[in-house]
């Protein structure tokens, strides 16, 4: 395992899955499952990230139970208020108690047409209402081909940064798109060669503190087969788990990972 003193975050993005009802199931059986291992969560913090209809269930589930899961939402706007029909603002999610909240996902970059400048005004709005905004960040296959290692997500990042003030608390997420979903997996060494580049990143913009002290995650067909073999990288902190994270047994094994075996 990594040497460095990030707790590590295993964070599962349930995207548009589960009503408030299955949401509710969903998070009892993890709970259950984690509290029979005796998990730990000074050790390995692990946070769920609902669909927006289902916060206030899991919410008030958390808390009635006493559960030491986080709650994250997968969006937000950069606005606080106003004629912005559809949209969540950092304020509403704060009130929920809602720790953290993704922006720039792939699929709300490619989808939802979202720049660098928008995700750098989402993270901003994250911070500002007490959030820890996921910065994700990736290169599609043609990118990959196309230009130099990590450097799309360097730029990605870096603009995000620069919409920030210097230290303030982010986790970073580098999903490959050509990954997510596929199956396929980054190996774990390009993994930690871009994540590295990413960390670098942050020590030229804000700095040798900041760069140690925050978190990458790798996401991108994480399975609990194969989590053990990234975390065991030195710059990698946690994981962004898409489909995985919906089957609570699955995901819980995913938690688990300092208990997995890593065949020489």
């Amino acid at each position: 395992m990594s040497l460095n003193t990030r707790t590590p975050l295993i964070a599962g993005n349930w995207k548009m899955n589960l009503d408030h009802l299955h949401a509710i199931a969903n998070v009892q059986k993890l709970s259950w499952a984690l509290e029979d291992v005796k998990h730990s969560y000074a050790e390995t913090e692990v946070a769920v990230f609902p669909p927006f209809t289902d916060l206030r269930s899991v919410q008030t589930l958390l808390v009635a139970d006493k559960m030491e899961l986080k709650l994250g939402a997968q969006d937000l706007s950069p606005h606080d208020s106003g004629a912005y029909t559809g949209d969540i603002s950092g304020q509403f999610l704060q009130k929920l108690e809602v720790s953290y909240v993704i922006v720039g996902h792939s699929e709300r970059r490619a989808m939802h047409a979202e720049t660098n400048e928008i995700v750098g005004l989402k993270a901003k709005a994250a911070v500002k209402h007490d959030l820890v905004p996921i910065i994700c960040v990736g290169e599609t296959a043609e990118e990959r081909e196309t230009r130099a290692e990590a450097e799309v997500p360097r730029e990605q990042l870096r603009e995000a940064l620069r919409a920030l003030t210097a230290g303030a608390e982010i986790v970073v997420a580098y999903e490959p798109v050509w990954a997510i979903g596929s199956g396929q997996a980054a190996s774990p060494a390009d993994a930690q060669a871009v994540i590295g580049a990413l960390r670098e990143l942050i020590r030229e913009e804000w700095g040798a503190e900041a760069a140690a002290q925050t978190r990458i995650l790798y996401g991108g067909s994480v399975a609990s087969a194969n989590v053990a073999h990234f975390m065991a990288q030195p710059d990698i902190d946690g994981v962004l788990v898409g489909g995985a994270s919906l089957d609570a047994t699955e995901f819980s094994k995913i938690a688990q990972f300092r208990k997995h075996v890593i065949a020489g």
